[in-house]
């Protein structure tokens, strides 16, 4: 959290991130208006320029500190990055990471991207993303009631896999966790227990399983079987039972840097934050001038190889976390080292783009999430919502398709996982077998954090036995109901705030969905479950 801070649940609506009255404001800690009553400017390293590390040094230039962020990729955003590539025809076109939802949930997030574009023209509704199962099941979730538990209410009376006669047959006392999160009591009870294994505690249909939770599970880059019961109900409780914002989405309106990095990009140039990107940090290790010297390749201009620092906020994925702490022995102490060395990383996942030569039905959402079909878990339709794919569909009379497989087993390659994908693809959209692909890109990797069954203690904080280093990222534990990007933003804003406290500066502000049930009844009953 913020340091021990008391939420505040009586702010204003003007001031309200969203449409949610009963959001939570996580006041920032007081203090001096900038750094500028220090002796001497401090300056930090950030080292990871995905969401984490930009929302950290975002906070840090605000309040005057002389921010170096550093990235290996030569791109920003880090698995919300994106480039351009040349396909073979000779036009040149825009790949992804991957698809990501932004939810409306993502205050923080989402005041991040408001720093440099107050409308949010970056984000554009998706106006629905069906579930699709392989049995023939479909949900859906337009229309729905946004407040609940009035959502939770429709989405039963017309879901062909969670049926009234299925809510009469939940075990309502083992079933009450759902209705009664807090965080982090939530994790302490459960976090023991499988995401499977407590659905089928509870009595949960299994058709539903497959094609709601196993859908959101894997969105977490995880088998349920392998995710914490923990992580899922407070996933449930920030998008469905816990939250009014709703459970629709918005996306980026182009490739990620022209929609959103690329502003964010001026506004910190603007604030006189040093930007370098494919610069990989080897080790961070003590210094004499000031606190940190941070080793990098290539060495950077004006320092060598050695950038002299006050503190160091790492923001890197759990692969680079460890392999930094590995070379950086004076870091923390052994206990902390134990712990990064521990982090796990979740199976690798593969991000296929296509361009196909003649255009998908004008029936096709967007986006849509698949159960089922081997190994696809999701289809988007860029063309539907993304602008530079839009221009470059109109141009071919062609689609740009992207499908996600994630959660994968083994050690897969490209080459075999590509005739399954699509495989599924045309199995679901038929018309894309009748298809030429002018051209494709396949992005697999295995650098997304994991939550297993009793992972939540030994995670990482944002805090470290050194109070001038700091973690970020969305595998660093935060006591609010966050995930996924939103737990970047936050761990990178609570990062910043760190600092700022031992320089006796303002901290920034968060906000949160409510950080327990909404349901004064149920409350009530947790006890005697």
């Amino acid at each position: 959290m913020t340091g021990g801070t008391v939420p505040d649940r009586t702010a204003p609506a003007r001031s309200r991130p969203g449409r949610d009255r009963k959001a939570v404001l996580h006041p920032a800690r007081g203090g001096h208006p900038d750094v500028g009553h220090l002796p001497h400017r401090p300056r930090v390293a950030v080292v990871g320029a995905g969401i984490a590390g930009l929302a950290a040094a975002t906070c840090l230039a605000e309040r005057g500190v002389d921010v170096r962020l550093l990235e290996r990729e030569h791109y920003l955003g880090g698995r919300v990055g994106g480039w351009r590539t040349e396909l073979v025809d000779g036009s040149v076109a825009s790949m992804n990471r991957g698809f990501h939802a932004f939810f409306r949930q993502y205050y923080n997030l989402r005041n991040l991207l408001r720093r440099a574009d107050p409308a949010l023209t970056g984000l554009v509704g998706m106006p629905d993303y069906p579930l699709v199962h392989s049995d023939g099941y479909r949900d859906t979730f337009a229309g729905l009631p946004r407040t609940p538990p009035l959502n939770a209410l429709a989405f039963v009376a017309r879901s062909p896999t969670f049926t009234w006669r299925d809510v009469t047959k939940l075990r309502t006392r083992a079933a009450l966790p759902l209705a009664h999160v807090s965080v982090p009591d939530t994790y302490e009870q459960l976090d023991h227990l499988d995401a499977a294994s407590f659905l089928d505690r509870i009595g949960f249909p299994k058709a539903a399983q497959h094609l709601a939770f196993e859908v959101f599970s894997r969105s977490f880059f995880a088998d349920p079987t392998e995710l914490s019961a923990a992580e899922l109900i407070t996933m449930f409780h920030i998008y469905f039972l816990g939250s009014s914002e709703g459970l629709l989405f918005d996306v980026a309106s182009d490739c990620f840097p022209q929609a959103l990095w690329q502003p964010l990009q001026h506004y910190l140039t603007q604030r006189d934050v040093h930007l370098h990107t494919g610069t990989s940090v080897e080790s961070v290790r003590f210094g004499h001038r000031r606190r940190f010297h941070v080793r990098c390749t290539p060495p950077l201009r004006g320092h060598g190889e050695e950038l002299d620092v006050d503190a160091v906020v790492l923001a890197t994925d759990p692969a680079g976390l460890r392999t930094l702490v590995q070379h950086s022995p004076q870091l923390g102490d052994s206990t902390w080292q134990r712990s990064i060395a521990d982090l796990p990383s979740a199976p690798p996942f593969l991000v296929s783009r296509l361009w196909l030569d003649r255009p998908i039905a004008g029936d096709r959402p967007g986006f849509l999430g698949t159960s089922g079909y081997g190994p696809l878990d999701n289809i988007s339709v860029l063309e539907r919502y993304e602008h530079s794919a839009s221009e470059w569909a109109h141009r071919h009379d062609g689609s740009v398709l992207e499908l996600h497989a994630y959660a994968l087993a083994g050690t897969p390659t490209v080459e075999q996982l590509r005739p399954r994908v699509l495989a599924e693809l045309h199995r679901i959209y038929p018309e894309t077998a009748r298809a030429g692909i002018v051209d494709e890109r396949h992005e697999l990797r295995a650098d997304c954090p994991l939550f297993p069954p009793g992972g939540f203690r030994d995670r990482p904080g944002v805090r470290t036995p050194d109070p001038h280093l700091v973690l970020a990222g969305d595998l660093v534990r935060v006591d609010l109901p966050v995930a996924l990007m939103e737990r970047a933003a936050t761990t990178g804003m609570c990062a910043a705030n760190e600092l700022l406290a031992g320089w006796d500066t303002r901290g920034h502000a968060l906000w949160s969905v409510p950080d327990r049930g909404r349901f004064a009844a149920l409350r009530r009953l947790a006890p005697a479950h």
